[in-house]
């Protein structure tokens, strides 16, 4: 008779209970199948819907009508050829009266591609794996590849960057033998030559016939391309060094190698040259022992990725769609405990699938890091980062998250997510501050791109609902901004108090209560942030269906702009869109919801009476400040409020109650024990 850990008989009801998880795992693994199917299917859509001249381009230059392929010269004459001769001497059969529908047929066929390489890199995972796992991780794979930057520039150009990836997974993990193995890693580095930084990765970790087999592989079909084309061969090898100069200026943003970062510095001549050989050769010594150590491990696709990314590195030109390497070192595992694991995969996923605009802001000091993000992450796969050996405790079980125990509420219906249990210690900060960056970004572009249409549409249905607001607040006897508004105008004291208050508190004021709640009362972080988060979602829905000139932006009001000056109405689009904001989001106030819900939470939290009077002072300056510089209606700080009581609201419907009220209704003691530098005080 079977029976579980616990010695109790599993019997029949047991095997049909199991049941349960593994049809939920089918619908799982259905799910995220049919999301790698949409997201494939936009990817297509939107590169063969786009008109032939801007869509393909780099496959038209190679093999189109009047294509470098169809020219008597070089390839290298029009400077858009940027592959080996090799790869030129591949394509060259592409040609002929096939390319009329061959469009078609490159992007299905790279799509296809995609697939494989993310079917064969959920099959490479390390063993063994879970069946979770193992059936999750072939659809996941293909998603965050259709999500990727390299891939959706490769589809979008039509590039063969895919291609070399492609064969040295086949090579490493499905080619029987190491002789065929090796052949396909050195037709890929015929492709793409830094990737001959394998051969050595091969001959330390035993596959020495794969090793050999790459570098006469590679050797042989670059003589080949060398005695079929010999001026190309020339051009590219001697004259440009390898590629170096091809394909546009080598300093551009999308060059993510060492090469181009030293450039983008300022750097030149025999100085630059220097420093990048130097640092290059450091770079792939430490990434060849940590390869070659993780492939000893058992870890051979972290292994590899590493190496890709040392090749990222050391290469004189790496364009944005041959950084699918980067893509791949997720696979590792950084941090002992659970609540740091997520950190790396975020990481890597959010900076191979969002422009670097998005990751950091537009600040003059932070453009060496936004120029350089990919390159940065590729160094610290291949140099730094301290993945876990599968012989440490915690490479499979993390040092467990502690959690508050149930606590009942108010409804019997709550939480609606169970699974959301509330934490008892801080998250990571990187991982936070990755997220807050990211989501700030977002709510950003969002904010801007709610114009309602063109711009002089935009301002015709703002003001239409700034009247609409007017009026309702006439009925109301609440339309007091004309009067507030020049009252305050005449005391020049005061009218710069609320010019600084408006424009200064309204983000100090919430990062200083998250940083303090991070440091302090991580207990009550979580319930903060998310309440807050949500509050902000439903604002952007706010802003999207509502768009609202403000008072100072009414036309015939008379109300003056304390803060931004003079309006010049005389200007059809005057206001719709800055390069900063979009002026017609002003339904629901975030000026007054954000300060709302400093107060509130500065109420709840803090200990003393005269502490939480502090913390309601700010939303009542606020709504003094946002009416007084004529920024908002007062109606516009009802919404404000209106969603901040939604995102409070929110947060126990899918939670419960906030994780301190919960330990204090279950009893500290019964729950899980808490590490002392993450109790909160108090």
């Amino acid at each position: 008779m079977d029976a579980d850990r616990s010695g109790q008989a599993t019997e029949p009801y047991g095997a049909a209970a199991a049941g349960g998880p593994r049809a939920r795992l089918r619908m799982a693994r259905l799910g995220l199948w049919t999301l790698a199917a949409v997201l494939a299917a936009r990817q297509v859509t939107a590169v063969l819907t786009t008109s032939p001249g801007e869509r393909l381009t780099a496959w038209e230059t190679w093999v189109g009508p009047g294509g470098v392929l169809h020219v008597s010269g070089s390839l290298y004459d029009s400077t858009r050829f940027t592959g080996t001769p090799f790869g030129g001497l591949v394509l060259a059969p592409l040609t002929g009266p096939a390319e009329q529908a061959l469009g078609w047929g490159w992007t299905f066929g790279t799509l296809l591609l995609v697939v494989a390489l993310g079917l064969i890199a959920a099959r490479a995972l390390p063993r063994p794996v879970g069946r979770r796992t193992e059936i999750l991780a072939g659809p996941v794979a293909v998603s965050l590849l259709m999500l990727s930057l390299p891939v959706r520039n490769t589809l979008w150009l039509g590039q063969t960057s895919i291609i070399p990836v492609l064969l040295v997974l086949l090579g490493c993990f499905v080619a029987r033998g190491q002789r065929v193995g090796g052949v396909l890693t050195g037709v890929a580095a015929a492709l793409q030559p830094a990737l001959l930084l394998l051969t050595p990765l091969l001959w330390f970790t035993g596959r020495r016939r794969a090793a050999a087999a790459t570098g006469v592989t590679f050797a042989a079909a670059t003589a080949l391309a060398w005695a079929a084309l010999p001026h190309d061969s020339h051009t590219y090898w001697v004259h440009h060094l390898a590629g170096t100069g091809l394909g546009g200026p080598a300093d551009d943003p999308a060059n993510q190698s060492l090469h181009g970062a030293l450039l983008r510095l300022g750097l030149r001549g025999p100085l630059e040259t220097g420093l990048f050989l130097l640092i290059g050769a450091a770079v792939v010594a430490l990434a060849l022992r940590r390869a070659v150590r993780y492939a000893h491990d058992g870890q051979l696709l972290l292994a590899v990725a590493v190496t890709g990314c040392a090749v990222i590195a050391v290469s004189p030109t790496a364009w944005r769609h041959q950084l699918l390497w980067v893509l791949l070192t997720v696979v590792g595992r950084v941090g002992g405990r659970a609540r740091d694991r997520p950190v790396w995969p975020v990481a890597v996923i959010l900076v191979m699938t969002l422009p670097a605009k998005t990751m950091l802001p537009n600040m003059a000091f932070l453009h060496p890091l936004r120029d350089n993000t990919v390159l940065l992450v590729a160094l610290a796969a291949a140099t730094a980062a301290p993945f876990l050996s599968r012989g440490s405790p915690y490479f499979r079980t993390p040092v467990p998250t502690p959690y508050a125990p149930p606590a009942p509420a108010r409804f019997a219906f709550v939480p609606l997510l169970p699974f959301l249990r509330r934490v008892l210690i801080r998250p990571n900060l990187l991982l936070e501050l990755l997220l807050i960056r990211v989501t700030y970004s977002a709510y950003a572009q969002v904010r801007l791109a709610v114009t309602g249409g063109s711009n002089s549409a935009g301002r015709a249905r703002a003001e239409e609902h700034g009247q609409q607001i007017l009026d309702l607040e006439r009925l109301l006897h609440m339309d007091i901004e004309y009067a507030v508004n020049h009252a305050v105008v005449r005391i020049g004291r005061l009218r710069e108090f609320f010019d600084i208050y408006y424009t200064s508190f309204h983000f100090v004021v919430p990062l200083a209560v998250l940083g303090l709640l991070y440091w302090r009362r991580p207990v009550d972080y979580r319930w903060a942030r998310a309440s807050l988060g949500f509050a902000t979602l439903l604002a952007l829905v706010g802003f999207w269906l509502y768009p609202l000139a403000p008072p100072r932006l009414m036309p015939g009001l008379g109300i003056i702009d304390t803060v931004h000056g003079v309006q010049d109405f005389s200007r059809p689009d005057y206001g719709t869109l800055t390069h900063l904001t979009n002026q017609y989001a002003a339904m629901p106030s975030l000026h007054f919801g954000w300060s709302l819900w400093c107060g509130v939470v500065i109420a709840v939290i803090a200990p003393k009476p005269w502490t939480k009077a502090l913390g309601l002072l700010h939303p009542l300056f606020t709504a003094a400040a946002i009416v007084t510089t004529g920024n908002h209606w007062i109606l516009d700080a009802a919404g404000g409020a209106v969603v901040v009581g939604a995102g409070f609201g929110l947060t126990y419907l899918f939670q419960g109650p906030r994780a301190r009220t919960a330990v204090a209704a279950a009893g500290i003691g019964s729950g899980p024990p808490v590490p002392e530098k993450d109790r909160a005080p108090g």
